[in-house]
């Protein structure tokens, strides 16, 4: 059947946008608990 590539390609296109949001969400998480000395928490 030929939806099969269709198929793998449409879920490793969500897994993918799951790995970057993931990322960017990871990344903004580490980033709002830095501690910075010129603002006051």
């Amino acid at each position: 059947m030929y939806l099969d590539t269709v198929v793998l390609a449409g879920i490793g296109t969500v897994l993918l946008m799951f790995a970057f949001l993931g990322g960017v969400g990871y990344f903004v998480y580490r980033d709002s608990h830095k501690s910075d000395p010129k603002k006051p928490h």
